[in-house]
């Protein structure tokens, strides 16, 4: 299959230019080995099944054996062999050249298995699933750093290239490069179901070598896929899990801490800003998946079925939009949260960049509700500007940008200054 462009290209480019080694991290199957391998010079397999147990062996003694061979030089799951990444630390801090190593891993290893941190020698690189630009099912012609750039720009005329029907498509797919290689609708749909039933089956008892029921991990992710995109509390999953099998909280944040150790699960934090005091805010954590597939897996149904039910589909769309949004924004140094008040002001996403630019983004699947969407964006900005008349001392940065992204085709710009923006016309 040739090689899809991925975003993480570049950002892997400037980080072996930069410092001596670099992790990339994020869940199986996202396209993590494949994408350092474009870079790489030589490459240590360490899943290899013919060779696996040597390198362990080999691990274990002399680990600097491992690492040698021409730089870049990958290192595919090296958390098989926790000891190489203190390896790499010294070999990086010896020579002080710039990309030696390229590390892979699909889980978070236990601090407590390394004796250093890593920091300043070992830079951390995330990568998701393919974004709608990166699957080439966007247009690409609203740049999210352009949009930064210059917000008072109108992006009238713009348009998107997906369908409704192809975005429900693209959203149970989702974006494991592999599916875009398979013959035919059903072959696609079926590698978010396989990466569902290795997850459950497999890989969270292997992630910490606690064994867990495979049941059960499969009856809370189904409630993680009814609670998408939603202020679901974990007692509030037990419950749902409750109707199924007794089960503790405890076991609850067991069988989470895995899933968020595997990539699999990723929640978003609240924004609180101090325009309303901390009890009027929302805080808990938003639910979330790597890639919406892995819901749609869950719930075990076919794209023809949120045909009839926009409204779960709505929970969906919002999912993949972060997802892109995490992508897109991932060079600038992109953080998601949300806004949530007991007021009904909201804000589905707020994207900080590392310079202290920010957005304040609502997601709205239909054309119908962007009129709402737009006014919880200029209500919250509002506050904010009551808020800094009161605080002259210590004034909010103002939002930088306004946006409604949406599962429709045309681009604009409203006299609000909201642009509302197709998610298949968005691109980095």
């Amino acid at each position: 299959m040739k090689y899809m462009p991925r975003i993480a290209d570049q950002e892997l480019a400037l980080r072996l230019r930069s410092i001596g080694a670099t992790i990339i991290v994020g869940p199986k199957w996202c396209g993590k080995t494949t994408t350092a391998k474009q870079q790489a010079k030589s490459v240590l397999e360490l899943q290899d099944p013919d060779l696996q147990e040597g390198y362990l062996k080999m691990a274990a003694t002399q680990p600097s054996l491992l690492l040698r061979g021409t730089t870049p030089r990958l290192i595919d799951e090296w958390q098989l062999a926790p000891v190489l990444w203190d390896a790499v630390r010294v070999a990086v801090d010896r020579s002080g050249a710039k990309g030696q190593f390229i590390l892979t891993g699909s889980v978070v290893v236990d601090d407590q298995k390394t004796k250093h941190t890593g920091t300043g020698r070992i830079s951390r690189l995330a990568m998701s699933t393919m974004s709608l630009f990166e699957s080439q099912e966007s247009s690409g012609q609203v740049s999210l750093r352009e949009l930064f750039a210059s917000p008072g720009t109108s992006v009238s005329g713009a348009s998107g290239q997906l369908s409704i029907e192809e975005l429900i498509f693209a959203t149970c797919r989702g974006g494991w490069p592999s599916s875009l290689s398979a013959n035919g609708d059903d072959a696609q749909l079926f590698i978010a179901q396989d990466y569902l039933t290795q997850v459950v089956e497999v890989d969270i008892s292997k992630v910490d070598g606690v064994t867990r029921d495979p049941s059960l991990a499969l009856t809370l992710l189904k409630s993680y896929a009814r609670n998408i995109s939603t202020l679901a509390t974990t007692a509030s999953i037990r419950k749902d899990i409750l109707s199924v099998r007794d089960t503790s909280l405890a076991t609850v944040d067991s069988y989470l801490d895995a899933l968020r150790k595997l990539f699999v699960v990723e929640d978003i934090d609240a924004w609180c800003p101090a325009i309303r005091s901390a009890t009027d805010i929302r805080a808990s954590k938003k639910r979330g998946l790597c890639d919406p597939s892995i819901a749609v897996a869950a719930f075990g149904v076919k794209p023809e079925f949120f045909l009839q039910d926009f409204k779960t589909f709505g929970f969906l769309f919002e999912s993949l939009v972060l997802r892109d949004l995490r992508a897109y924004s991932s060079p600038l140094g992109g953080k998601l949260s949300y806004y949530r008040d007991r007021y009904g002001l909201e804000a589905d996403a707020v994207l900080h960049l590392r310079d202290g630019r920010y957005a304040l983004i609502e997601v709205k699947l239909g054309s119908s509700e962007i009129e709402e969407g737009a006014k919880h964006l200029v209500g919250i900005t509002r506050q904010i500007q009551k808020y800094n008349q009161n605080e002259k001392q210590c004034p909010l940065r103002l939002p930088d940008l306004l946006m409604v992204v949406t599962g429709g085709k045309m681009a604009y710009t409203r006299k609000d200054g909201v642009h509302v923006i197709p998610i298949s016309a968005l691109c980095p």
